[in-house]
This record gives C-alpha cells, structure tokens and sequence, in this order.
C-alpha cells in the first residue's frame, strides 16, 4: 500500500461518525447493513450519513451494493486488511512479543476477507 492511499483511509477515520460507521460494518460481516439501518443503529441524521459513507467510499474502506430500493454497505476487508498491513510493516524490528499479537490481529481480519469470497 502507498502511504498516500493510508493517510486518505487514516483520514476517513478519524472522525468520530465515519469510525462508528466503519466499525458497525466491521462487526455485520459480509452480508452488510442497509444505509437506513446505520441511521437507526448510530442516531445519524440522513444527509450527515450519506456525507460520511462518501468520504469512507472515496477511501476505499467501504463498498456498496444495490438490493432492491436499498443500498447495502460492508467493510472492504482487503482495504481493512492492507492498511493494518502498512501500519505492521515495520514493526518493532521484529520482536516477536511485540509483533505476534498484532499478526494475530490483522491475520483474523484476512479471515474476514476470505469469509466473504
């Protein structure tokens, strides 16, 4: 991942809204949630929301589908996937008490992906 495509998806989330976003469709999976489910679930008001899954879409974080009169969001988790990647490219030097936990992490977000192919 280029650090310029990290920056734009750190960006994404670090407003409060967009972060709450992106972790309710963390936590739905693979099947996703409808736009005016994540209303309801986050108290959002329609235009904020709609403004919000823009920026998230722009960076890549989140996709969306049509299913009938609805749209569906969902996580990309290869996105999800490649920015933990970037964050650990690095890290510590290698020391393995430091790094293993965070490899379990991120290896449980590739499961995530794969879950949904």
């Amino acid at each position: 991942m280029e650090s310029k495509a990290a920056v734009n998806m750190l960006s994404a989330l670090s407003h409060e809204g967009r972060l709450a976003i992106f972790r309710l469709l963390v936590q739905a999976g693979p099947a996703g949630v409808a736009a005016g489910e994540i209303a309801r679930a986050l108290n959002v008001l329609p235009n904020s929301l709609s403004a919000n899954l823009n920026v998230l879409s722009h960076s890549g974080l989140i996709a969306s589908r049509r299913d009938g009169r609805s749209i569906i969001y969902t996580a990309d988790y290869d996105a999800m996937t490649g920015l933990l990647g970037f964050l650990m490219e690095d890290c510590c030097a290698g020391a393995p008490q430091i790094c293993a936990p965070l490899s379990a992490i991120v290896s449980g977000g590739m499961a995530c992906g794969a879950a949904k192919a």
